[in-house]
């Protein structure tokens, strides 16, 4: 089964969070819908929401509060984009010009801050407690990831462990918080949320994994931003951690430099893309996604083979792999 597949199985589904998406979007300031409908609306697989879909639905949950639901996590990951282009300085999102060069930061950041209240309001309408506390949870988890991340900007002696940190609370904790609200939602039993939980972390892990060692190899048609953007930014990614960590040392020295130093001309830039290529920090990088998908196949053997959602499930798990953008 391939991701086409998958998305056309919830054609019908994914037409209705887009409905929720257009509506609840909505405000009196025109500014609002235009800032965030330039992002909405401009592409991606929405597979957050479509991991909110076929988790319901596996665990017996096939009602209306799936939509609002699914438009909120939407709402969330849509928020934390335009916050990042900020702090980044992108210039460039999913192949246009981000929000922030089109309207300026200010504005980013407060429709940003609109979709976030607006994610909490839809969440607060489900009635469900459990439901707003996985996700009050999960948005504190992901502002400290932020900060984090932050912090550790242009530091060339980031360790595993703390990328693996940053990766868990700004990706992960949101594709997990999507797949788990899903069994929550269909009451299921504790050992089938927690799967769906762990399922999801672990394909979050290798989805960001894999993204950042897209930067590396990708052509910037493809990607939909800028190539070697990451590294102009100061972020410090799993293929150059682990080049940093085999490199020769006057190697490590010229990456040190021109990274303290803010001097990541094109040259330097090919150059330090050829030395990760050579020191194998892309092939590095893909195992490592490629263990954590294995890790969320696992994850659903709780689950009956035959059920249609499981093969989804798992062709969602192959595509992280597979993708372009």
């Amino acid at each position: 089964m391939e991701i086409a597949d998958v998305l056309s199985s919830y054609k019908n589904e994914l037409e209705q969070i887009e409905s929720c998406l257009e509506r609840y979007v909505t405000s009196d300031i025109k500014l609002i819908p235009d800032v965030a409908g330039h992002l909405i609306d401009s592409g991606g697989k929405r597979i957050r929401p479509l991991l909110h879909l076929i988790s319901s639905r596996l665990c017996g949950y096939t009602g209306g509060a799936r939509f609002p639901l699914a438009a909120a996590i939407e709402f969330i990951h849509t928020a934390t984009l335009l916050h990042d282009d900020v702090i980044d300085e992108a210039l460039v999102r999913r192949g246009k010009p981000s929000a922030n060069i089109v309207w300026g930061n200010a504005v980013s950041v407060l429709v940003g801050d609109f979709l976030y209240s607006k994610a909490f309001n839809l969440l607060s309408e489900t009635g469900d407690l459990r439901l707003i506390q996985l996700m009050s949870k999960m948005t504190n988890i992901m502002s400290e990831g932020e900060v984090f991340q932050l912090m550790k900007c242009g530091d060339t002696g980031l360790t595993e462990e703390e990328y693996f940190s940053i990766v868990e609370k700004k990706t992960a904790v949101l594709i997990s918080a999507a797949c788990e609200s899903g069994a929550v939602m269909g009451q299921a039993e504790e050992n089938a949320t927690e799967a769906l939980k762990q399922y999801g972390y672990n394909i979050g892990m290798a989805f960001q994994i894999a993204d950042d060692t897209l930067d590396y190899m990708a052509t910037e048609e493809d990607f939909g931003k800028s190539i070697g953007k990451d590294l102009e930014e100061g972020k410090m990614t799993l293929p150059l951690i682990y080049t940093l960590a085999h490199c020769s040392r006057a190697d490590r020295q010229m990456v040190k430099s021109a990274v303290d130093k803010k001097e990541l001309t094109p040259e330097v830039i090919k150059d330090i893309f050829a030395l990760i290529d050579k020191s194998g920090g892309i092939d590095y990088s893909l195992q490592r996604a490629e263990n954590f998908i294995r890790k969320a196949k696992k994850e659903l053997r709780i689950f009956d083979d035959e059920r249609r959602e499981k093969k989804q499930l798992l062709s969602v798990a192959d595509y992280i792999l597979s993708r372009k953008i």
